[in-house]
């Protein structure tokens, strides 16, 4: 393992999504991540069709590689390099895991010309649009939970 550039990483991730992306596994989303060093440590691909879980994105699933290489949660000091502007699920993994700096190919409104939701997410999170089609959400038994919240915090548990 050696440091790779940005191209060449991008180059690695187009050709990890086009090969499983080909075999039926998943989309056309490939993604890598960098150590600090510029070592390639994680280089996945989107396996949501295989492994039937809508969470097998490329980013989640470079993420959980590269955590298990490290041996941490902590991120901190990684590069992700990702074939598509990650998604709001993915971004926001890619901020639990630290990674401060990603490099992306096409956008979320090329990501929707070919049918992909990513677009509409962030249209929903802005509030730009109706959720009640696309989500039913009720707050429900939350004196229970906001006491588990706060017995976590008296016992000073790690926040990540």
């Amino acid at each position: 393992m050696h440091p790779f550039s940005i191209d060449q990483v991008m180059k690695q991730a187009i050709e990890q999504a086009r090969k499983t992306m080909n075999q039926g596994i998943g989309g056309p989303f490939g993604a890598a991540i960098l150590d600090e060093s510029g070592t390639l440590i994680a280089l996945s691909s989107n396996s949501v069709l295989r492994d039937h879980d809508a969470t097998a994105h490329a980013e989640i699933n470079a993420i959980r590689e590269a955590s298990k290489h490290k041996g941490t949660h902590d991120l901190s000091g990684c590069t992700l390099v990702t074939t598509c502007y990650p998604c709001p699920m993915c971004l926001s993994a890619i901020v639990w895991a630290n990674i401060k700096t990603v490099h992306y190919g096409a956008n979320a409104k090329d990501a929707a010309a070919i049918g992909f939701r990513d677009d509409m997410l962030y249209c929903l999170l802005r509030g730009e649009c109706e959720e009640d089609h696309i989500l039913d959400l009720h707050e429900a038994k939350k004196t229970d939970c906001l006491k588990l919240f706060e017995d976590y915090d008296k016992r000073h548990r790690t926040i990540y």
